[in-house]
């Protein structure tokens, strides 16, 4: 016992004490607690979005056979399209107040009710159930809004030293969101296409994943009370430290936005964004075209993807600090971030040796290769057999039921492969599955680095200022371009194929890189005037980079 007293007491002797010119230690545990929980929060809105997107599909499918991938392309946009529409409202909103607390919990409460009701659609009419997914996702959307609010606190709550490392966690979890969230829509398959009931509510492939998302925002809703979540705004009270003034809105004076430099960076995440939710949206119709893979298939393969694809976020996300240490931020974006989007981007134009495997579109929709229009079939028939049986016994004769042509609902073909209606599967080339994974795992290693640093340099330019309205901008920028992307999947890549899809795409992301490159010398961090105290006052002096405190000031 003495010597492992002995051993505690050796761990407490090298604790370094905590220092600090601006916040307490307590404050410092309570601002770090915040954090994580912000970043939990972001975690679960991306979670959110991404994971039905390999099972809207299959799912819209089974619920309403009639419903087509061109209104699949509205459901997916309906959630970006309510973020878009509410993320200025609410970064607005959250400056106003001054907290951020009300906006996330009220979103939280929304997010609730819109992923339980988007678990329950078989209980609605058939007509009805796709204007429900719908409205369900549309909601999602809205309630995914308070992610301007969490990165406008996380800039307030961190500082300089800090932000890099901060923000490159913050869009490690938005990105773990968008990859996690397949690969748990992937463990959901073994409940099947019926799965299980459980309080008379019907749990299976597709609605588990909604299921999930209703226990963890209760969870996030919790954890967001007063009692856990405690706001600790460190930034302004560093800059009123260096420079000297006694209130925060002096300190907006020692930098100044580069406007240019501000929406050059909101274009480039809508940029890259829609690259990597095209993808995103596209994978499972994708696969499923070029590789005639089954809908459970599809659903499978694509999770595991996604969960590489997480893998190598993670590895992405822990070389960002480093190799910004080593180069410029704007270097690192352009060509460790955007290069490879590019290159992800331009693979991805098919090069196989023969067409894609096709079906008859017009055979889909029959009884024989779908399920619910074959339970429709059986249904029809024994209906017309009870009301013959009910006619032929008032006139005292049998009517053999044996002789019903009913159909096995349980052992249906499933049509695979590009559709007829597609016209360009007859004459585009297949995509090779290497170039597939290749393409993806190229984007896997652009996205991560390429959202994490134009959201860092962002944060810079902007300053000490509140940014939730500016944080609302672009968060509307990239909610824009997860709207364009499903309708880019209907409009583009259902009638052009591919090729046309992947070409744009491409150009676009060349067309941005190079911008980024023109201008990347107005990206860098601002010069700003540090207020300096002397025996006769004060004065004004210019420094050649943004301030940090030394290391004796903050424990990070």
């Amino acid at each position: 016992m003495d010597y492992i007293r002995r051993v505690k007491d050796l761990f407490k002797s090298q604790k370094t004490p905590f220092e600090s010119k601006i916040e307490s230690e307590i404050e410092h545990k309570e601002r770090w607690r915040s954090i994580y929980i912000i970043y939990f929060t972001m975690f679960l809105i991306s979670l959110g979005f991404s994971i039905i997107l390999t099972g809207v599909w299959p799912y819209l499918d089974k619920l309403d056979p009639t419903a087509g991938k061109e209104f699949m392309g509205y459901i997916v946009a309906a959630n970006p399209f309510g973020q878009m529409l509410f993320s200025p409202l609410v970064g607005w909103w959250s400056n106003k107040l001054g907290s951020i607390r009300i906006p996330v919990l009220l979103s939280l409460l929304v997010f609730t009710i819109a992923s339980g009701t988007y678990s329950i659609l078989e209980l609605f009419p058939i007509t009805q159930r796709k204007h429900w997914m719908l409205w369900t996702r549309f909601l999602v959307g809205v309630s995914s809004a308070n992610i301007a609010a969490c990165r406008s606190y996380l800039s307030a709550a961190t500082t300089i030293s800090e932000r890099t490392k901060a923000i490159s966690m913050i869009s490690l979890c938005q990105v773990l969101g968008f990859i996690i969230g397949p690969a748990l829509q992937t463990l959901a398959v073994p409940f099947g296409d019926e799965g299980i009931e459980f309080l008379k509510l019907k749990i299976n492939m597709y609605t588990a994943p909604g299921w999930l998302n209703v226990f963890l925002s209760i969870f996030n809703f919790i954890i967001f009370l007063p009692f856990f979540f405690k706001e600790r705004k460190i930034a302004a009270k560093e800059a009123m430290l260096k420079q000297g003034a006694k209130t925060e809105k002096e300190t907006w004076k020692g930098i100044k936005p580069d406007y240019l430099s501000a929406w050059t960076l909101i274009v480039a995440f809508f940029v890259i964004v829609f690259n990597f939710m095209l993808l995103e949206t596209l994978g499972s119709p994708l696969t499923m075209d070029q590789f005639a893979w089954s809908k459970a298939d599809t659903v499978y393969y694509m999770g595991l993807l996604m969960s590489v694809g997480a893998v190598i976020a993670c590895v992405c996300f822990a070389a960002i600090s480093p190799l910004c240490k080593m180069f410029p931020e704007v270097k690192v974006m352009i060509w460790g971030g955007f290069l490879f989007m590019v290159l992800g981007r331009g693979v991805y134009i098919p090069w196989g040796e023969t067409n894609p495997t096709i079906y008859n579109s017009t055979s889909r929709l029959t009884p024989f290769h779908d399920k619910l229009l074959c339970y429709n079939h059986n249904m029809n028939i024994t209906n017309t057999f009870n009301k013959t049986k009910f006619d032929l016994n008032q006139s005292n004769l049998n009517f053999n039921e044996s002789n019903l042509n009913l159909l096995d609902c349980n052992k249906l073909v499933e049509l695979v492969g590009c559709p007829s209606n597609q016209k360009w599967c007859f004459t585009t080339r297949k995509m090779t599955l290497f170039q597939f994974l290749l393409g993806y795992g190229l984007t896997a290693v652009g996205y991560p680095i390429g959202v994490t640093l134009i959201q860092t340099i962002f944060s810079k330019i902007l300053g000490t200022r509140p940014q939730g309205l500016w944080m609302g901008l672009m968060t509307g920028s990239g909610c824009f371009s997860r709207v364009l992307g499903p309708v880019f999947v209907t409009y583009i890549y259902t009638e052009y194929g591919p090729n046309w899809t992947f070409g744009i795409t491409a150009v676009m992301m060349i067309m941005i890189t190079v911008w980024l490159q023109i201008f990347n010398n107005r990206l860098e961090p601002k010069k700003f005037q540090e207020v300096v105290h002397d025996d006769d006052g004060e004065e004004m002096i210019e420094i050649e980079k943004l301030v940090e405190i030394k290391k004796e000031d903050v424990v990070t």
